[in-house]
C-alpha cells in the first residue's frame, strides 16, 4: 500500500471514529448517524473552528474566481 493510500485510509478511519463519538456522546447525539457521518468526513473543520473558517475562505475565493473567469 502506498503512502497516499495509507493517509487517505487514516483520514477516513479518524472520520468514522469521530462520527461514532459524536453520534453517541456529544450534543449532536440527537441527530442521525448520517448527519454525524457527514461531520466526520470534515472532522478537521469540526474539531478546529479556525480551520473551518480557513476552508470557508478558500471556497469563497474559488467561487469568486470562477465567477470572474466566466464573465467573458
Amino acid at each position: 500500500m502506498t503512502l497516499k493510500g495509507t493517509l487517505i485510509s487514516g483520514y477516513f478511519v479518524i472520520g468514522l471514529i469521530y462520527a461514532l463519538y459524536s453520534w453517541m456522546f456529544t450534543i449532536y447525539s440527537h441527530a442521525s448517524f448520517a448527519y454525524n457521518l457527514g461531520r466526520g468526513l470534515i472532522w478537521p473543520a469540526a474539531m478546529f473552528p479556525a480551520f473551518g473558517a480557513f476552508i470557508g475562505g478558500i471556497i469563497i475565493v474559488v467561487v469568486i474566481g470562477a465567477i470572474h473567469l466566466n464573465r467573458r
